[in-house]
């Protein structure tokens, strides 16, 4: 199972931004798919964004024109970049990768956006 360690993830006033940071432990070429999800207290967990092997890629409705995800396939490394937060953006945010059949989630990082 692929390892992955997230980091960029803590505490900012809404309208700010962070960007998260996922490495992982193997190549993130050639992966069925790769990205993020979050889960808020009470809430399942949802996807935020992913980049799939086919090329296309998924956005959360609600993140839509304010997350973008990118990939550092030469540093084996995948990025959230998070733009004008909500408070409902409030969340542990895992990265992951979809290997085959087999899905590696990282150990999440939390973000929160205070009002």
């Amino acid at each position: 199972q692929v390892h992955l360690v997230e980091s960029g993830g803590g505490l900012v006033q809404a309208g700010g931004s962070l960007r998260l940071a996922c490495r992982a432990s193997r190549n993130t070429f050639n992966v069925n798919a790769i990205g993020w999800y979050r889960q808020a207290p009470g809430k399942e967990r949802e996807l935020v964004a992913s980049s799939r092997r086919d090329a296309s890629s998924y956005l959360l409705d609600s993140v839509k024109g304010r997350f973008t995800l990118s990939r550092d396939n030469g540093n084996n490394m995948v990025y959230l970049q998070m733009n004008n937060l909500k408070p409902e953006d409030t969340a542990v945010y895992y990265c992951y990768i979809l290997n085959g059949r087999t899905t590696s989630w990282g150990q999440g990082t939390q973000v929160t956006v205070s009002e």
